[in-house]
């Protein structure tokens, strides 16, 4: 059982990255409030994270009591008010700046103000996040990787608010849970997301370029020694997730050509070819 430096979790948003956040919360033994506005959302995360715990225990890495406990420990809850009385609340909607300010407004006036509030945002300001907020010192930065399960890194992001105290806290919080925390400042990108970038873009402009095409990129880059390639960790991560990301940096930065976005990842989203989770992205998925 890991040690409750927070008894009353919650999380919002209930797609990959918000599954994910509750699998880690939910088998680090903590009792999770669940909410997602899509009722169909918040049933189907229960079905796939149930579905993963039963594959657990096939293969013998969980038993059939830990499977049932943890199955109780998930509560799915229709509104936010539902969430009032929960300590850390932990946000993962979608990457949409104004969504995010105005769900974090909302938490602000329904919540206790010793409650931590938590941003899973990738590459938005933190800070702007919580800048209309009457207590802005109580959010924060918590940047997972997907799948949360299998990466260890969260970056933990510092607003102009957030007191040194909180980021310290989270992070012995975080390392309870067998997570790598890094503290980073609230600037565009992040560390891992910036640096990211060349990674992605200069890819999209090999292939643009008819130096390679995108199955010979990642597999070269798979023989140097990366896990994947730019174009499948774009499908893995969601290639709308990967161009909101990219459009964050790109405007943090004033626009510098360095990150300018590729037009193929607008075009990729349009059509709705969002990676693995479509069935369709740079590659075909059953």
């Amino acid at each position: 059982m890991t040690e409750q430096i927070w008894a009353s979790p919650a999380v919002i948003g209930t797609g990959t990255m918000g599954r994910g956040i509750l699998d880690m919360l939910i088998t680090a033994g903590y009792q999770v409030k669940a909410f997602d506005n899509c009722k169909k959302s918040r049933i189907s995360a229960r079905e796939w994270l149930e579905e993963r715990w039963w594959k657990l225990a096939e293969k013998g890495k969980k038993t059939l009591f830990e499977v049932e406990a943890m199955q109780e420990r998930l509560v799915l809850v229709d509104s936010l008010q539902d969430l009032s009385e929960c300590d850390f609340i932990i946000e993962a909607v979608p990457e949409d700046l104004l969504m995010k300010k105005n769900l974090f407004h909302q938490l602000d006036s329904i919540t206790s103000v010793d409650a931590v509030l938590a941003t899973n945002t990738s590459s938005l300001s933190v800070t702007s996040i919580s800048s209309k907020l009457k207590h802005p010192e109580r959010v924060i930065g918590l940047h997972f990787f997907n799948p949360v399960w299998r990466l260890p890194l969260v970056e933990v992001v510092e607003s102009a608010h957030t007191p040194l105290e909180l980021i310290q806290q989270a992070i012995r919080w975080l390392q309870t849970m067998g997570k790598e925390p890094i503290h980073v400042l609230d600037t565009p990108g992040f560390i891992v997301n910036r640096v990211a970038r060349p990674f992605h873009l200069e890819a999209y402009r090999i292939v643009g370029e008819g130096l390679a095409n995108k199955d010979q990129v990642d597999r070269i880059l798979r023989s140097a020694g990366f896990p994947m390639g730019p174009f499948e960790l774009q499908d893995l991560i969601g290639i709308d997730i990967n161009y909101s990301a990219s459009h964050s940096v790109y405007e943090g930065f004033h626009y510098d050509p360095r990150f300018r976005p590729h037009p193929e990842q607008r075009a990729l989203v349009e059509s709705g070819k969002l990676g693995r989770k479509s069935g369709k992205g740079h590659y075909i998925y059953e």
